[in-house]
């Protein structure tokens, strides 16, 4: 008979038809899952890293539908392989309650080992890739927001031709959580704006892209032919929300706190949205070089200017775990994506 759904919204697992008094696992509300003997079994015939990923993926969702979802299978087939793994470590690994799934507390640390397995176990297959000296196979690439439109077009037609063996998985985000992917296994390589510091990560710098004026095209600030920073009014800087790092980056080059914002709360949620408001003339705002290539819907409302010190800008490089057995190979691919820098871009000897 086929498994019952379970209950919608929470998260838990549909219930076990065998369930008895005695002792077989249950996914109903409170129900703490019952191992055989109380202790768990030492042999690892039956440990398998699909199970493992299961519960960590179970633990990360906190949902056991959403977890069989991204693990590709169905949901009673995934909760009875964390039934069984719960049973071979002789622990409950998950509360199952009416408010959801949450780990035990002797499920955090076991999903913390779990969580380095995984990680080990890709290492492994890692380090055999990488044997051939060359870079082949899925690799798992992240790329800021504010970066990922404008330079992995350029990225993918040079890296594909170089590597037709590699084969990218992208990702975008904003930079603290591609840092956070990267340390917990989840990517292999980041490209984020440099410095990125962070426990356990190294990283190479690729070019500097230098930041421009884009203001409206009938703006004051076009009456000098190169702007001064300290010529920009405070209050009609435009900036992206919180935790993009290119805001922080253009607060700190106008000299305004961490928390500074716009006058009426409002920011772009994004580079695009951004350049949309100052087309409409709300303000002006600092860009990377990259991002005026888009947008051409917006000529003749967004004009741009070169600023007058050259420093001006972000250095973009590349950023993976300092245990990577692939970091050699890592390194080549930033030699190689030196040489094919984009246009207006400076090589990073050159960045001061």
């Amino acid at each position: 008979m086929a498994r019952a759904a379970g209950r919608p919204g929470t998260g838990q697992e549909p219930p076990d038809e065998g369930a008895t008094a005695g002792g077989a696992a249950s996914g109903e509300s409170g129900t703490r899952v019952p191992v055989p003997g109380g202790r768990p079994q030492h042999s690892l015939s039956g440990l398998s890293l699909r199970d493992l990923e299961y519960a960590v993926t179970v633990a990360e969702l906190r949902h056991f539908g959403r977890a069989a979802e991204r693990c590709g299978v169905s949901q009673p087939a995934l909760s009875e392989q964390v039934r069984k793994l719960e049973a071979l470590l002789g622990t409950p690994l998950f509360e199952r309650g009416s408010r959801g799934v949450a780990p035990t507390p002797a499920g955090e640390a076991l999903l913390a080992q779990a969580r380095q397995v995984i990680r080990e176990a890709r290492g492994l297959l890692e380090m055999a890739g990488g044997r051939a000296g060359v870079l082949a196979g899925p690799l798992r690439l992240g790329v800021i927001a504010t970066l990922g439109p404008y330079y992995v077009p350029g990225l993918l037609r040079d890296v594909r031709q170089r590597f037709p063996a590699l084969h990218l998985r992208l990702q975008e985000a904003r930079t603290v959580e591609l840092l956070d992917a990267l340390a917990a296994g989840t990517l292999d390589l980041a490209l984020v704006a440099l410095p990125a510091p962070a426990p356990g990560l190294v990283g190479e710098a690729l070019f500097f892209e230098p930041f421009q004026l884009a203001c409206p095209a009938d703006d004051p600030l076009l009456a000098r032919p190169l702007p001064r920073l300290e010529d920009l009014p405070e209050q009609r800087l435009l900036l992206l929300e919180e935790g993009h790092c290119l805001r922080e980056q253009a607060l700190s080059l106008c000299r305004r706190p961490a928390g500074s914002g716009a006058a009426d709360g409002r920011f772009a949620t994004s580079l695009e949205m951004l350049r949309h408001m100052i087309a409409a003339g709300e303000g002006y705002s600092l860009l990377p070089l990259l991002a005026r290539r888009e947008g051409g819907a917006l000529d003749g409302l967004v004009a741009w200017r070169d600023l007058e010190s050259p420093e001006v800008g972000r250095t973009v490089g590349l950023v993976w775990r300092a245990t990577d057995p692939r970091g050699p190979l890592f390194r080549d691919l930033t030699a190689f994506l030196r040489d094919h820098n984009p246009e207006g871009t400076r090589p990073v000897q050159q960045a001061g």
